[in-house]
């Protein structure tokens, strides 16, 4: 009757939740905690009482299971059990005997037991308790409770004193609730949310499970803890018994546990209600309308019943979307074929759109037909035309499958099609099932080479594991000039994502060039010079150029094969890097709707990624925010990498949204790009959290983080410092970690290839640091001469948020050499910059001060002192002599007066107490 341990741990994202029952018991004394099963509710009720038994409050446990709701008086029983003796010693004879006979026979007849005493016995046992100290009832699963015992439970509450405090939590299970019953009306719900996105990956990097999977996982469990952990574990298992790796495109497999947790969520709602779910879970866009066609004529009521169970949304519209995806699989898995053939044969007659008649109706049967099978090929070709190329590539398996045994070389098309299909859309699962397909059949090497290439376009950033695939391509290609140049060309795209190596990758790409040419295949021609062009940019190559305008007067189909790999594109990222912004917007709007027609998920994915980054450096933040909210949607929809829009979403909000955010989805994104062996996209997400530790003052942080990301870049062989530009970054950090000697090392280092290679952008951005290196060397007047001219190009750059940090780095020197007025007209203007580009978090960085918080253009402590700085002020402050700070931390006690006079200069201060002052305002 205690609730059931071996629970996994679902407490993730509760802190807040934990606080709002706390507060209802606190002010009314009563709570009732309400959500689906597997939502987290136990980890809420057992921190709750955690608390409680800490405050040294009596806690009384109950926990129902599901069989006890069939037994009369059980769950009263087992409360009573956990009674300390002591408290039933008071109670008059025919009390205790009526506890007695509960006790023992709570199983047995009711009849002449002497239920007026058994209340009254509850009663004051609960008076007794709290005679002593307070008491915490808890009533877990409160759902599962008898009848009889929640009558007893709601007599007894009423009359309980007020240090009785009742938390009830339950499951919805779309009736009234039984909490309501048992603290009576206005009891103060609170309901357990699901978890976010990043919650779920929290909650599955805590569980040691692969945190790139995290979008689809939150997607397939709607935020429900428990399922998602069951959804991570099957998702893990499946890998292992195949030997590989979880794929981030992988179906997730309803199967085992998540289906039982799945299966407990359902379980809410009656067998008329499940009839129309399952419709709604065989339908690709289900309203209420539809499901009224299909025969479900009380579709509303019965979807009104599965939303209080908090299974689906209905929109006004009346559109129908499962709160979990897991839910409309387990639906159909636990459907028998009859049942689901009949339910496809209902939909066929009742929807609108041609292709999903087609569709539905080939579900419907499961018997070879040949004019099914050339009318879903068609439907196929629709969907291509439409850019629906996932549903293209599921329609082309099931015409293959209905095609009859003797139409052999119809089959294998109709496989290889399925294949690319799948390819363009990144959906690696289905991809893999058709070329096994394809691989089992007396294919030509042609077709298996295509059927190949498909698997390995699919995989997105995750080439790494394709070794063996790429190894039978390059053997079946072998004579033909077309399908070497393919092969050799995702073999250039594999060197420079998996393993960082820019030149191998050029090498690759020169050799792709050649087998194109060869072969008369001017695309792929075009795309072998994108790729060398790519690659020369990143290794400092001054023909990149020439290459890239090579590439660019070649014909361009209209539907190239990976727009990221076509010329028109590469030159869209060479007119970012080159601070041309205008130009690669403008070229980005033409490009955003091709994309979307050609059906390729990363294609869009691309040029939305493109998108954010230039409205980012040209200082539009929301519009920025908005396109990499639907890169990241697009990411999770499709199952693309996550890694590459875990960065764009952590640029976007370092940028326009929130640091703590940003931190956030970096960390994700590093995580799920070590995963991948993507080394171009962790470096990039470790330049991204490196840029918010260096934001929030966590200097000794950003070294550590932009250091791995300088390890990553010089492995990469990476020469031009445009392309990703963590230099500057480095150097602040170095400067506030107090080794201004090292970053002026690598501001000359890196200025000198910057001024050859013509980036002025890189330059100035260089400068700035350098103009702090110049302060942090005594060289004040210097900084802020070059600071001021810094700030005078970005503007002209027309960079709105590098000219807003330059001027909060010259506020940051003019405050150190005491000159407030200017330091307060450089934060007011960098305050103007960043609001007006709707840079939120950049803005309040630069906020001056409100009346009574301290002198004007007052910069926060760790903005103006280093961390060693930081580390001698505060034990400074807490009384510590020049002989024990010296002893403390390991310096001489010249080199802590030095230091100390230092902080002194920089926070205009004159003696320890005003140190401390400082320290305490700031």
């Amino acid at each position: 009757m205690v609730a059931a341990t071996g629970n996994a741990d679902t407490s993730v994202g509760h802190g807040e939740l934990i606080k709002a029952v706390d507060h209802a018991l606190s002010t009314h004394g009563r709570a009732l905690l309400t959500g689906p099963a597997g939502a987290g509710k136990t980890e809420v009720v057992r921190a709750v009482a955690a608390a409680a038994e800490s405050r040294r409050e009596s806690v009384l446990r109950l926990a129902p299971e599901a069989a006890d709701q069939w037994i009369p008086e059980a769950s009263a029983a087992a409360l009573l059990a956990s009674v300390p003796g002591a408290a039933l010693d008071q109670l008059s004879g025919p009390q205790r005997t009526a506890i007695a006979l509960l006790r023992r026979e709570a199983d047995a007849p009711r009849a002449g037991r002497d239920h007026i005493a058994l209340r009254l016995a509850v009663v004051e046992v609960l008076r007794t308790l709290a005679a002593r100290q307070p008491v915490l009832l808890v009533l877990d699963n409160a759902q599962w409770l008898d009848a009889e015992s929640t009558d007893l439970l709601r007599f007894a509450l009423r009359l309980t004193p007020p240090r009785v405090r009742v938390l009830v939590a339950e499951c919805v299970q779309g009736g009234a609730p039984v909490g309501e019953t048992l603290c009576g009306p206005g009891v103060p719900a609170v309901r357990v949310p699901p978890l976010g996105a990043d919650e779920v990956a929290e909650l599955l990097v805590r569980h040691c499970l692969p945190a790139r999977l995290a979008g689809r996982i939150h997607q397939a469990s709607g935020g429900n803890p428990r399922l998602a952990l069951a959804l991570g574990h099957s998702l893990a298992e499946a890998a292992e018994a195949r030997d590989s790796s979880a794929h981030h495109a992988d179906p997730l497999p309803v199967s085992g546990q998540a289906r039982e947790v799945a299966r407990r969520l359902l379980a809410g709602v009656p067998a008329q209600a499940r009839r129309t779910l399952l419709l709604a879970a065989l339908a690709s866009r289900p309203t209420t309308s539809l499901l009224r066609r299909a025969g479900r004529p009380d579709a509303e009521a019965e979807l009104a019943e599965a939303e209080r169970a908090a299974l689906v949304r209905v929109g006004e519209d009346g559109t129908v979307e499962f709160t979990a995806g897991a839910l409309p699989t387990a639906l159909a898995a636990d459907a028998g074929w009859p049942e689901r053939a009949a339910g496809h044969a209902a939909l066929a007659a009742a929807v609108d759109d041609p292709v999903q008649a087609v569709r539905h109706r080939a579900l419907a049967v499961d018997t070879p037909d040949q004019w099914l099978a050339a009318e879903i090929t068609e439907a196929a070709a629709v969907c291509r035309r439409r850019g629906q190329r996932v549903l293209a590539a599921e329609l082309g398996l099931l015409a293959a499958e209905r095609t009859p045994s003797w139409l052999a070389g119809e089959e294998l098309a109709r496989l290889v099609a399925a294949a690319e299909d799948a390819g363009w859309a990144g959906r690696a699962d289905l991809a893999r099932r058709a070329t096994r397909a394809v691989l089992a059949r007396d294919a030509s090497s042609a077709d298996r080479v295509r059927a190949r290439l498909a698997v390995i376009d699919a995989a997105g950033q995750a080439l790494g594991a394709l070794d063996e695939t790429f190894a039978y391509a390059m053997d079946e290609a072998a004579g033909d000039p077309s399908l070497q140049a393919a092969v050799q060309l995702r073999i250039a795209w594999k060197h420079n994502l998996s393993d960082g190596d820019p030149v191998r990758s050029r090498d690759a790409a020169a050799e792709a060039g050649r087998l194109a040419a060869l072969g008369g295949d001017q695309t792929a021609e075009a795309m072998a010079l994108t790729v060398r062009a790519r690659m020369g940019r990143i290794l400092g190559d001054t023909d990149a150029e020439e290459i890239l305008a090579e590439a660019l007067a070649l014909p361009a189909p209209e539907v190239p094969l990976g727009m990221r790999n076509a010329p028109q594109y590469l030159a869209v990222r060479h007119a970012l890097f080159d601070d041309r912004l205008a130009d690669a917007r403008r070229q980005l709007m033409v490009l955003l709707p091709a994309v979307q027609r050609t059906g390729s998920a990363e294609d869009v994915f691309e040029v939305l990624r493109s998108l954010t980054e230039v409205e980012l450096r040209s200082g539009r933040c929301e519009a920025a925010s908005a396109h990499a909210r639907r890169a990241l949607e697009l990411t999770i929809e499709a199952g693309l990498s996550p890694g590459p829009a875990w960065y764009v979403a952590a640029m976007a909000e370092a940028t326009g949204g929130s640091f703590a955010r940003a931190a956030g989805y970096a960390r994700r994104g590093i995580q799920a790009s070590q995963e991948e062996q993507d080394q171009v996209f962790l470096s990039r997400s470790l330049h991204a959290l490196g840029l918010v530790e260096l934001a929030t003052g966590e200097a000794a942080k950003a070294v550590a983080t932009l250091r791995r990301v300088a390890a990553l870049e010089a492995a990469q062989q990476v020469v031009d410092p445009s392309v990703l530009r963590w230099h500057g970054e480095l150097a602040e950090a170095l400067i506030a970690a107090d080794a201004p000697g090292e970053a002026a090392e690598l501001l000359d280092r890196v200025r000198t290839v910057a001024l050859s290679l013509g980036r002025t952008g890189v330059v100035a951005a260089l400068d700035r640091a350098r103009g702090l290196c110049l302060s942090a060397q005594g060289e004040a007047d210097a900084a802020v001469h070059l600071l001021e001219a810094t700030a005078q190009r970005f503007d002209a750059l027309q960079l709105p948020l590098e000219r807003g940090r330059t001027l909060l780095a010259l506020a940051r020197v003019e405050r150190r050499r005491r000159r407030r007025a200017p330091a307060r007209a450089a934060l007011r203007t960098a305050a103007e910059v960043f609001a007006l580009a709707g840079a939120a978090p950049w803005t309040e960085l630069a906020r001056e001060p409100a009346p009574g918080e301290g002198g004007g253009a007052q910069v926060p402590a760790a903005a103006v002192l280093t961390e060693a700085e930081i580390r001698l002020a505060l034990l400074v402050s807490q009384g510590a002599s020049n002989q024990e700070a010296a002893a403390k931390l390991f310096l001489s006690v010249k080199t802590v007066e030095a230091r100390l006079t230092r902080i002194y200069q920089k926070l205009d201060v004159r003696s320890r107490a005003q140190l401390a002052t400082a320290l305490r305002t700031r």
